[in-house]
């Protein structure tokens, strides 16, 4: 049998979902599906649910998920999709909840070395005291949910009243209390297990937040960070570790905080980060020579890949 006897794969790209980020992803899916349309026959679905789309097909669909937050980034849709035989660009069901629990990746990525903020892990119902709270991780704190993305949630506090008041706002749900540290926010994109460029994040607040994120002008992106060969060089070898680390494959957008003292520490890995054209993980692509076309197209074609090569042990 000369060349392969079956068509490409539609690209089924999964946008919207049921979490707190159904907006952020909306927007990520349009761009994301008029971005690889370029590339391949592409078909955008609306999530409402959470259960795969009606119309979606494992046999002739590769999805490219911008499923934000929980279910589409926990490994939820994941192993639905893998019960069906479907393929998928980005990580797997596994690595996609180890990553969304932000302190088992900080857990994960300890084991090898890589420093992580001093934090407290807890339930809404049992949550710690200002006082100990304070005692143990300083003044300055972040409050923010242990598996939520989008910065949803994120409180920061000063001093026992104001860390009281917000351990008091918690009223369900698994948290984190970390020490703040106070510096420089780099984001590094990695593709197919190489970092790419790394993009310095200069909020006007002073906290990168959701208003921050997602209003405009209230945020300041340097691409690519103004920063030493040394310290990049340690940021990008810290990534690509955490990475592998937690199992994850494809792409993903690893986030760290550089403390006063050049110590860059590691925040989080997002595997399914919002992918607008303007997003952080197509900043750091640029950097490396990638438009918004290029970059979609490279993210997805490791699943096209091994789309064909089952379909291929499966042809007679």
């Amino acid at each position: 049998m000369e060349g392969h006897p079956l068509s490409a794969p539609e690209i089924a790209v999964f946008a919207g979902g049921t979490s707190a980020e159904r907006e952020v992803s909306t927007a990520s899916g349009a761009a994301c599906a008029s971005a690889l349309a370029r590339s391949f026959t592409t078909r955008l679905f609306q999530v409402v649910a959470d259960a795969l789309p009606e119309g979606f097909d494992p046999s002739r669909h590769v999805v490219f998920s911008t499923l934000h937050g929980t279910f589409g980034e926990d490994g939820g849709m994941q192993r639905l999709l893998d019960a069906a035989g479907g393929e998928y660009a980005g990580c797997g069901a596994d690595s996609s909840a180890l990553t969304m629990d932000k302190a088992l990746t900080k857990r994960t990525a300890s084991a090898q070395g890589i420093p992580v903020v001093e934090g407290i892990e807890f339930d809404a119902a049992s949550r710690p005291s200002a006082g100990d709270v304070v005692r143990r991780l300083g003044a300055r704190v972040v409050l923010k949910p242990n598996s939520e993305g989008s910065s949803v949630g994120l409180t920061v506090a000063e001093g026992e009243a104001e860390v009281g008041a917000a351990l008091a706002g918690i009223t369900s749900g698994r948290w984190l209390a970390e020490r703040r540290v106070v510096g420089r926010e780099l984001s590094v994109g990695i593709l197919k297990g190489a970092a790419m460029g790394i993009v310095e994040v200069r909020p006007k607040s002073g906290i990168y937040d959701y208003a921050s994120k997602y209003t405009r002008g209230m945020t300041e992106y340097l691409a690519p960070a103004p920063i030493d060969e040394a310290l990049a060089s340690r940021v990008r070898s810290a990534a690509e570790t955490a990475f592998s680390a937690c199992g994850c494959r494809d792409y993903a957008r690893v986030d760290f905080m550089v403390s006063e003292q050049g110590e860059p520490f590691l925040l989080e890995i997002n595997t399914l980060p919002g992918m607008k054209e303007m997003s952080l993980l197509p900043m750091s692509a640029r950097c490396a020579g990638l438009d918004f076309p290029a970059l979609v197209r490279e993210m997805v074609s490791p699943a096209v890949e091994r789309f064909n090569v089952g379909a291929a042990s499966r042809s007679p």
